[in-house]
């Protein structure tokens, strides 16, 4: 099982219809599963993982 490090959350807003009815909508966050220098598999987001694989710490997994 992958551990999730990251710390951001889903954002929540309302989905407008033309007639303007407000109906309650969930964004998630986009996690990727990805395995470490040390071989762990770890949950980040897809911002986070850009910026790892910049410093080259991290190799994908493909799940």
């Amino acid at each position: 099982m992958a551990v999730k490090i990251t710390n951001k959350k889903p954002l929540f807003g309302n989905k407008r219809s033309h007639a303007l009815n407000a109906t309650r909508k969930k964004q998630g966050v986009n996690l990727q599963v990805v395995r470490l220098e040390d071989g762990t598999r770890v949950r980040v987001s897809a911002r986070e993982l850009r910026t790892a694989r910049k410093d080259e710490k991290v190799e994908e997994v493909s799940e």
